[in-house]
């Protein structure tokens, strides 16, 4: 597309209300926002390893009329071992800067005060496919992989999941930082939660001997 064509699609584009949802469970997690005009717009970059294509081309189906590209392979080396991920990136809009108000701090991502408010069953979904994982095979409990964010952001998340959805959860310190631990004893109502909203190739990091334990419908 030319740009001035792109810029004319552009004044027609605007986050849907499931858009929303899943953008602060991304935000939460692996994604990114970057700017290239001084925080006038911003573009959301995703990208995930090659092993987890089908959830990347369910984020990029998801928000496909921001995207002008499909995902792209992007290979590199990391200490000596080859890696291969997918990517995409959005349109650099306006509709994101609200977005990348509340998620960065300085020019580093950080928690929103209010996370409370969106942290919707929805976004914790998609928080926990981008950085969830089973405790261990042998427990009910899952993680969430946090250690990039400072400790009072982690508190942060710890009161909005226990005042939000009533989960029994806990800091675990790391060497790299601080994970957040959802307990067995709350593994059924987490489960409930996020389940409905799980792709099936993300269900995996939940424990799968506790799958079958829910209600069907």
């Amino acid at each position: 597309m030319r740009s001035k064509v792109i810029e004319r699609y552009k004044t027609g584009l605007h986050l849907t209300s499931i858009q929303r949802e899943v953008l602060f469970g991304l935000m939460l997690g692996d994604g990114c926002l970057e700017t290239s005009n001084n925080g006038r717009t911003y573009r959301l970059k995703l990208e995930h390893s090659i092993s987890q294509k089908g959830y990347i081309e369910h984020l990029y189906n998801l928000f496909k009329e921001w995207v002008l590209t499909e995902p792209r392979t992007r290979s590199f080396e990391y200490n000596g071992k080859n890696y291969q991920h997918l990517a995409f990136s959005t349109l650099s809009h306006a509709s994101f800067r609200f977005y990348a108000h509340q998620f960065y701090r300085d020019g580093k991502k950080a928690v929103p005060k209010l996370i409370h408010r969106w942290l919707t069953p929805v976004a914790m979904a998609y928080w926990f496919m981008d950085d969830g994982s089973m405790k261990s095979r042998e427990s009910k409990g899952v993680i969430f992989n946090t250690q990039g964010f400072s400790r009072a952001d982690v508190g942060r998340l710890l009161v909005a999941m226990k005042r939000n959805f009533g989960l029994e959860v806990k800091e675990r310190r790391q060497k790299e930082g601080y994970q957040i631990y959802v307990s067995g004893h709350s593994y059924e109502k987490f489960a409930e939660i996020v389940l409905p909203h799980l792709i099936d190739s993300m269900k995996y990091k939940l424990p799968k001997a506790r799958q079958t334990q829910l209600p069907k419908e």
